[in-house]
């Protein structure tokens, strides 16, 4: 397993993919589906997946259904 970095006050591991990248792969990018935006970050489906989820529960971003994908958006 890779070593990764921790916070030297919290002890908490780094953010491996910041929201900012993800944010920023919708600005690029415009309304996209979580393939491309993982492809775009450079992280698994499935993380992206979870980032995207955490943006739109803060407000940040918007998801529509669209057949059996999610289309996520800027707010």
């Amino acid at each position: 397993m890779e070593d990764r970095d921790r916070d030297e006050n919290s002890g908490k591991f780094t953010e491996e993919y910041p929201a900012q990248d993800f944010l920023e792969a919708l600005v690029e990018l415009g309304p996209s589906g979580t393939t491309d935006i993982s492809d775009y970050v450079g992280c698994d489906r499935r993380t992206a997946y979870l980032k995207l989820k955490s943006l739109e529960e803060e407000g940040e971003i918007e998801s529509k259904k669209v057949g059996n994908s999610l289309l996520w958006k800027l707010s």
